[in-house]
């Protein structure tokens, strides 16, 4: 990717063919640095599949897809994608945000840990398995691994899924810290506080349509 461009990530003709059926066709869209981009759209309508393509975590039937490099980045996805059997503390989840952090030291990745696990309202549940989690601790939990490094590129898959009230106010104050300093790329059904914090609005169904409404649902709502 040409370095003087403020894009961090560029797609182009991008489509994702499974199983015979069109999940995304032609796709063209960039993100500049310090964008945040709220993205909705049907069910099935191929955000998930966007954003994994995005990452690196699919390959894309054709097109070609730019990611700066060196970018840290941190990722929610959706809780059905974790196993939560597997054996391993809520401590452990949220530190492993740290693995590709090569010059810090135990000492600050012990402090990055216990300040991230304050910061989700975790730290009294900080030795326990993620199997015993509720599903609102859980996704805290993922949230505190995704933000732990201090991301220059957030990505959140649903990250209202399963927070109860009581957090849920917390949380945006944590995203609209994190989008104070880096990009963000969140996917959400519920957009009525997002929408005011996002400055780009994207429908994802099959293809992207740029969306110039406050708050929107479908393609319907957009102003084009």
């Amino acid at each position: 990717m040409n370095s003087q461009s403020s894009d961090i990530i560029r797609l182009q003709g991008v489509s994702m063919v499974r199983d015979r059926r069109v999940i995304l066709q032609d796709v063209d869209f960039s993100i500049k640095k310090g964008d945040f981009v709220a993205i909705t759209g049907p069910n099935g309508g191929g955000k998930t599949t966007l954003l994994r393509i995005i990452l690196g975590l699919l390959k894309p039937s054709s097109g070609t897809v730019e990611l700066m490099s060196g970018l840290r980045i941190g990722y929610l996805p959706q809780k059905n994608m974790i196993d939560s059997h597997f054996p391993i503390s809520v401590r452990e989840v949220v530190r492993s945000g740290l693995l590709a952090s090569k010059t810090l030291t135990r000492e600050q990745k012990n402090a990055l840990t216990a300040d991230t696990l304050d910061r989700i309202g975790m730290a009294d549940h900080a030795a326990r398995p993620i199997g015993e989690l509720s599903g609102g601790q859980l996704q805290r939990t993922l949230l505190g691994r995704a933000i732990i490094s201090d991301p220059d590129l957030l990505v959140l898959d649903e990250p209202l899924s399963y927070i109860d009230k009581r957090f849920e106010e917390r949380l945006y104050r944590i995203i609209a810290d994190v989008a104070s300093h880096a990009t963000v790329l969140l996917v959400s059904h519920e957009m009525t506080t997002i929408a005011d914090m996002a400055n780009r609005h994207l429908i994802v169904d099959r293809t992207i349509h740029q969306c110039g409404a406050a708050h929107h649902f479908v393609r319907t709502d957009c102003d084009e």
